[in-house]
């Protein structure tokens, strides 16, 4: 058992495991008694655009988490586009050579 739900009791309650096709059937028949033959075809509509608004939000969020990356990488890989300082050199004598008075 998961550790979470271990150690939250209310939680266990609901630990049903994965949702199988005699599961769905039964859930299927309950709807149909509930809602009956009329019904189901526009609960079936409304449920078939609430996972298409579901999918096209995700997708928008994972393009927009993925700009900021990409961004994110660019801002970095532009304040790396100085060069390492070369064996037996410090950073202060390749300053002078570039004529950069920041060095003490």
């Amino acid at each position: 058992m998961d550790p979470f739900v271990a150690t939250h009791p209310f939680l266990g309650l609901f630990n049903l495991g994965p949702i199988g096709l005699p599961e769905l059937l039964v859930i299927f028949a309950l709807v149909l008694l509930v809602f009956g033959p009329r019904k189901l075809p526009e609960i079936a509509e409304a449920f078939g655009k609430s996972i298409t608004k579901f999918k096209s939000a995700s997708k928008n969020a994972t393009a927009e988490v993925q700009k900021e990356l990409d961004e994110a990488r660019r801002a970095v890989e532009s304040d790396d586009d100085t060069d390492p300082p070369k064996d037996g050199e410090d950073a202060t004598d390749r300053d002078r050579e570039r004529g950069d008075s920041a060095g003490p």
